[in-house]
């Protein structure tokens, strides 16, 4: 069996393995609940201590105005001074604000370099205000530089870099000056969105709770949307979520395969179904093969030697079989059906097109 058949039968088997195992999910990982969502902060600042593989001021004025100011809310007028150090670099520094983040808890931030700087190695983060969308300060970000990686060059210009050197991390880097305001517990109604919308979930996920509860708590509204009601028999919603959210659904989902071109990838989900076809695969191979041959003239004839092009073109047909799958067979069956054809996920990718394009494949075809 040819690599990239084995890496397809594979992917189909593992497919099938764990499908039964996962039939029936946890509510907590299919939706998302209103309001309980990370916020997205942003800041910009400069890396210190970097060893001479910082921003050159000469081409990254934003660095030398950054240092300007920083000085001068220090006390120190550098404004008409030469500068002239490689050891500072300008960064853009991105975090997650969790809900529920409390005022001094830490999160972990990223730093990303902005301008020349060839490495972060060793640099430490000065004290950054990190904003919201609303453009109001949440967090301030402080901290020595985690980078990961290296960087190493030599004076004949040789170099070897291992990971980024300009981006790294800092654990528990930044400080929760404020919090996001938002009571759980008082509310009275709220909704679950569903991570992966389908009008049949919605309705099961709506059941569950209800069956629950023992009342009409539940209503789906749409494929994606379940609005929650908090029944008097609870003291708050909080306590309503942390026991629904344990509660087991079997999640539909439509009929769809994902193909990846790139690496030959070809996922199905269970419910592909295909109709009665007979399908037939066949290569063709043309090879060209230039031969050329050198055409020397007599020596009275004061001619020229010239090069003569000869070429020789082979063509080969595979023999193909017809082969049939069979009509409204599960997915184990259908992917026996089409791994009995003995071709590659290339020429596979092809058939599943042909296929939708026939009508015969009752599924959805998508390409990443």
């Amino acid at each position: 069996m040819r690599p990239l058949v084995r890496i397809a039968v594979l992917v189909f088997a593992a497919v099938m393995a764990v499908a039964p195992a996962l039939a029936n999910s946890r509510l907590k990982d299919i939706i998302d609940i209103e309001g309980v969502r990370e916020n997205q902060l942003l800041g910009y600042g400069i890396v210190v201590g970097v060893n001479g593989t910082g921003d050159s001021l000469r081409n990254c004025a934003m660095t030398r105005q950054a240092i300007e100011a920083m000085m001068e809310r220090l006390g120190s007028n550098t404004r008409n001074a030469t500068l002239n150090t490689k050891n500072i670099a300008a960064v853009m520094v991105t975090a997650n604000l969790p809900p529920f983040a409390a005022s001094g808890s830490r999160i972990d931030v990223t730093i990303s370099a902005m301008c020349d700087s060839g490495s972060l190695e060793g640099g430490t983060l000065i004290a950054t205000p990190m904003q919201g969308a609303d453009g109001e300060v949440y967090a301030v970000a402080q901290g020595s530089v985690a980078v990961g990686s290296f960087t190493a060059s030599a004076a004949s210009g040789s170099s070897l870099t291992r990971n980024v050197p300009t981006g790294g991390r800092i654990p528990n880097g930044a400080l929760v000056e404020r919090e996001l305001q938002f009571d759980l517990a008082d509310q009275t109604q709220l909704r679950l969105s569903l991570r992966n919308p389908d009008f049949t979930t919605a309705s099961r996920v709506a059941g569950a709770i209800n069956a629950f509860v023992g009342s009409n708590a539940a209503q789906a509204t749409d494929s994606s949307t379940i609005r929650l009601t908090k029944p008097a028999s609870f003291p708050n919603m909080a306590s309503l979520i942390s026991q629904i959210e344990l509660l087991q659904i079997e999640p539909d989902q439509p009929a769809r395969i994902v193909i990846n071109e790139v690496t030959g990838v070809i996922v199905m989900g269970d419910n592909v179904r295909v109709s009665k076809v007979a399908i037939a695969q066949g290569n063709l191979t043309i090879q060209v093969d230039e031969q050329p041959a050198v055409s020397q003239p007599n020596p009275l004839a004061q001619g020229q030697t010239v090069v003569v092009p000869q070429s020789k073109i082979t063509a080969v047909e595979d023999k193909a079989k017809l082969a049939m799958v069979g009509g409204g067979v599960p997915l184990s069956e259908l992917v026996n059906g089409l791994n009995a054809l003995g071709v590659s996920p290339r020429d596979l990718i092809a058939i599943l097109q042909a296929l939708k394009a026939s009508g015969a494949l009752q599924a959805e075809i998508e390409l990443m």
